[in-house]
């Protein structure tokens, strides 16, 4: 085995509940019981950065895991029930969304079947590429996207989409309940067919099976239960569900998009509009004559003379530079929402519209697609509320329009009044008002200044002067003004005319309906599409098999519950399921394995063996064997060929080290013929007939090392970026070792590891992970002062 040599060590203020190293680079992220997510450099243990708990997206963290191509961390909170995707760059939530019941553990993992229905859709272009103008980046310059996209470029959120082979985000929960979500975005099955809480679970690479462990309180001690679920519909029709699952991502990706553009919409959109609604308020409860607003401003417009409440509002409150500041301000805020409108909201709306009319193709197409649950009916009404939404969207735009010229107008009669009024001098350009200008001003005069008490009752204001507001304010589902569609010849016509009027090729329009109750409402149309092929896929999924393992003693009930045992593994290429379990008031010294095919229809035994580690390292050759040998207090699978194993001494001297090892599987599955040998009897939980399980004793010649001054207890491991880090019993001092590389010359005398040799092909690989290790340090190449910064 080749040696391990030491690349870090930290002293941690905070205890560690969850650690998981990145698949593809030499990152390792923490969680601690504080709530925080850290992200860590293999180098010296570094901190790339820090992810504090907040009151929006929760502070229990109770699993975490990493999309297979390592820019997505994902994690989950149980006081929010939330899961919240992270970008690796920058420690800000890319996505979020909300559970029916707190996840206790997840695993993400790909997809590795190929065939050439599947290798031609991975190949070929995303037509939408073509087809669709790309999406224009966010602006960056607002509180919404700041936090989550970097100065250099804001277009983060398509991310999310990541790699079009398909992965797959499987959460469990405390309930028993489980979800799949295909690329971490779309929910395509929900499970009930386990009960108790989910400890783990590991959905195989061909998508054939599912194993999950459980835990149930019962009145007694909790019980720790295995269960293999039939998961055969989601690898029958893997091309279908692929393709299903990358439309819906899309469809969610763009759906944030959505979000964050309106959200970017509202902060443009700026308080100080609403100073001349106020001020108008004020003077109505203020005044002595009996003359209206509206009948003030007119007199003002016709005759240029103002009342002496009138000139007070004007030239004391307003004043002449607050006008101008208000002007100024419309006219801004007015332009930015104009282009966020036009560039970001109609292309996404556009973009969504397209994917769910390609959607609805799919779904006609029956006989690939009906037994996955996609209805085009459904689809259907997805469609008309996306065309609801735009035609809305449009009705801001011409809103916008409107108030800007009108304000303009407005503005600038109200200003050269105002400067008459101050005896100030008049410039000739300003003084030329045109009939046209005047007839703007009269109607915006008569449409905007009439005094509603009705308003007042609900709002605490008369007027309702800027109306663009009123549309992105999510707490109002209805317009306080809504645009006035009288005179609107194609409204007249719809109205008068029945067949058009319930047509399905016209979209819906509300004209007294707010821009975010026409997208919430959109929002629940496409949630609902989306989530029938999520219950008839979970529904297609059935238990084969349950088989109750052990009870936990009560000692075990302080253990971190995230790090803690049991394991589980999929053996990528053999099709296999792995589970790694110790059952302590059974035999403590012993971890034991168990073996099951991911494909339900192999006629095979579960391969069950208790695992016993001898040959104490630091025991003299005078010392009996088999009172040194070894307890495993963690093991975890470093790939698909080796355990690596974190091990004590039974003899439990003061001073005796720890151990950190790699055994390899064909030390221990090298019998076929006695893995068969154990005759499990399901009506009984294991522990109660483990003396009849095949024993396989391992002895430690040269795969372990010494960890000296440290009380080792857990360990995390990549194969894929051979690396380990191997945490303390007291949750706070972590130890980082590269697993392939040999030792500086000054080690200590004691250690016991000896080098291979290395074959050609083993160089080539080491070389690729190193030259990938490079390039990935310079992907994430953050340093702690520039992130506190």
């Amino acid at each position: 085995m080749p040696p391990f040599r030491q690349v870090g060590e930290k002293q941690l203020p905070q205890e560690i509940i969850f650690l998981a190293w990145s698949p593809k680079r030499d990152l390792i992220a923490l969680v601690n019981k504080a709530g925080e997510v850290l992200l860590h450099r293999l180098a010296n243990i570094q901190r790339v950065w820090s992810l504090p708990p907040s009151e929006n997206t929760g502070k229990e963290v109770t699993c975490l895991a990493w999309r297979p191509d390592g820019k997505i961390l994902a994690f989950g909170l149980a006081d929010t029930k939330k899961v919240v995707l992270c970008d690796v760059e920058k420690p800000e939530s890319l996505h979020s969304f909300s559970l029916e019941t707190p996840i206790s553990c997840m695993q993400w993992m790909e997809v590795k079947v190929e065939n050439s229905v599947l290798t031609s859709f991975y190949n070929a272009e995303d037509e939408s590429n073509v087809l669709l103008p790309k999406l224009p980046a966010l602006p960056k310059n607002y509180t919404a996207t700041a936090k989550i996209f970097s100065e250099e470029k804001s277009d983060e959120i398509l991310k999310l989409l990541g790699d079009v082979r398909l992965n797959a985000l499987v959460l469990g929960g405390d309930s028993g309940q489980i979800e799949i979500y295909a690329y971490g975005m779309y929910k395509i099955a929900t499970i009930s067919e386990v009960y108790g809480s989910c400890l783990g679970l590991c959905l195989s690479n061909d998508l054939k099976s599912l194993s999950v462990v459980t835990e149930l309180t019962t009145n007694s001690m909790p019980e720790i239960t295995y269960f293999q679920l039939d998961t055969s519909l989601l690898s029958d029709c893997l091309p279908e569900v692929t393709r299903m699952a990358r439309k819906f991502t899309h469809i969610s990706t763009l759906l944030q998009y959505l979000q964050l553009s309106l959200t970017c919409m509202c902060e443009a959109w700026e308080e100080i509009l609403m100073q001349m609604d106020s001020r108008l308020t004020k003077f109505v409860q203020e005044k002595n004559t009996t003359t209206s607003v509206q009948d003030e401003f007119m007199q003002l417009l016709l005759w240029g003379k103002a009342s002496p409440e009138l000139q007070a509002l004007l030239m004391n409150q307003l004043t002449v530079k607050g006008l101008k500041k208000l002007g100024q301000s419309v006219e801004s805020s007015y332009s930015t929402i104009q282009k966020l409108v036009i560039s970001h909201l109609q292309s996404g709306a556009e973009a969504l519209l397209y994917h769910l009319s390609e959607l609805k193709g799919m779904a006609l197409w029956k006989q690939k697609y009906e037994p996955l649950g996609l209805d085009a009916k459904a689809i259907e009404d997805a469609i008309t509320a996306v065309g609801s939404f735009i035609l809305k969207a449009h009705e801001l735009l011409q809103v916008i329009d409107s108030g800007m010229k009108n304000f303009k107008a407005f503005f600038r009669w109200l200003y050269v009044a105002m400067l008459r009024m101050s005896e100030d001098h008049v410039l000739p350009e300003l003084n030329k008002m045109t009939q046209k200008d005047i007839t703007f001003v009269a109607d915006f005069l008569t449409e905007h200044f009439n005094e509603a008490p009705d308003l007042y009752n609900q709002k605490g204001k008369y007027f309702n002067v800027e109306r663009v507001g009123q549309y992105l304010k999510d707490e109002d589902d209805i317009l306080m003004s809504p645009p006035n569609t009288e005179g609107n010849q194609w409204f007249s016509f719809l109205q008068s005319s029945t067949h058009l009027k319930e047509s399905p090729l016209l979209f819906p329009y509300y004209p007294e309906k707010s821009l975010h109750y026409v997208k919430r409402q959109m929002e629940a149309v496409i949630d609902h599409c989306l989530t029938k092929p999520a219950q008839i896929i979970g529904m297609s999924v059935q238990q084969k098999r349950c088989l109750p393992l052990y009870q936990v003693p009560a000692s075990e009930e302080a253990c971190p519950r995230l790090i803690s045992l049991p394991c589980l593994w999929n053996d990528k290429s053999q099709n296999l399921h792995y589970v790694i379990f110790r059952m302590l008031e059974s035999s403590s010294s012993k971890v034991f394995l168990l073996r099951r095919p991911t494909d339900l229809s192999r006629s095979i035994n579960d391969a069950l063996l208790a695992v016993s580690i001898g040959n104490s390292l630091n025991s003299s050759a005078a010392e009996d064997t088999e009172t040194s040998s070894y307890s495993c207090l963690d093991a975890r699978f470093y790939d698909d060929d080796i355990l690596t194993v974190v091990l004590r001494d039974n003899s439990e001297v003061e001073g005796k080290d720890r151990v950190l090892a790699q055994l390899p599987l064909s030390f221990l599955y090298s019998d076929e013929e006695t893995e068969d040998g154990f005759t499990w009897d399901t009506s009984k939980r294991l522990e109660e007939q483990y003396q009849d399980i095949p024993t396989r004793t391992v002895f430690l010649e040269s795969q372990g090392r010494l960890l000296e001054n440290m009380k080792a207890h857990y360990v995390s491991v990549n194969g894929i970026r051979k690396v380990a880090c191997v945490l303390s019993s007291n949750l706070r001092h972590v130890r980082v070792f590269e697993m392939d590389a040999e030792d500086d010359g000054e080690e200590e005398e004691e250690e016991i590891l000896h080098s291979q040799d290395v074959t050609e092909e083993e160089e080539e690989l080491n070389q690729s992970a190193d030259d990938g290790q490079t390039n990935s340090a310079e992907a994430v190449d953050v340093t702690e002062e520039s992130l506190d910064s």
